[in-house]
C-alpha cells in the first residue's frame, strides 16, 4: 500500500509539561512543549462502518502519549521526538507518523526550537 492511498488524522498543539534540556536549570522543572502528531493509516473500514473499533482511537493515544511525555526525562528533544512516534507505532493500523515537539523559549530571540521525525512501518516513512 503507497502512502497515496492512506488516510491522514491530525493531533495538533497538544500543550504538555516535561523534564527536557542539557542544562542544569532545565533538569530541574518540567516546561511546556507542543507536540503535533500526524497519523497515516488506512481509514477505508472506519469511513464506511461509523465504527470506533474500526480507526485509531485517538484520544486513548492521546491519553497515551500524555502518560509517556508527562514521566518522561529527557535530555534532547529528539529523543522524545522519537519515543512519542514509538508510542503511536505500537497501535499495528498506524503505517506511519510524524512527530513535531516544539520547546518553546529553548533559544533566546526564537519563539521556539522544534524537532520533527518521520517513522513507519513496512516500508512507509
Amino acid at each position: 500500500m503507497s502512502d497515496h492511498s492512506l488516510d491522514t488524522i491530525y493531533i495538533r498543539d497538544l500543550l504538555l509539561r516535561c523534564v527536557l534540556g542539557v542544562n542544569p536549570e532545565e533538569r530541574g522543572q518540567r516546561q511546556d512543549v507542543v507536540v503535533n502528531i500526524t497519523l497515516r493509516a488506512n481509514l477505508g473500514e472506519a469511513c464506511a462502518s461509523d465504527r470506533i473499533e474500526d480507526t485509531i482511537d485517538y484520544k486513548t493515544l492521546k491519553k497515551r502519549v500524555m502518560a509517556m511525555v508527562e514521566g518522561s526525562a529527557y535530555f534532547l528533544v529528539e529523543r522524545l521526538a522519537q519515543r512519542i512516534a514509538e508510542v503511536c507505532l505500537d497501535d499495528p493500523r498506524v503505517m506511519s507518523v510524524d512527530v513535531v515537539v516544539d520547546k518553546p523559549g529553548a533559544l533566546r530571540f526564537a519563539r521556539s526550537v522544534a524537532v520533527g521525525v518521520s517513522r513507519g512501518r513496512g516500508g512507509h516513512a
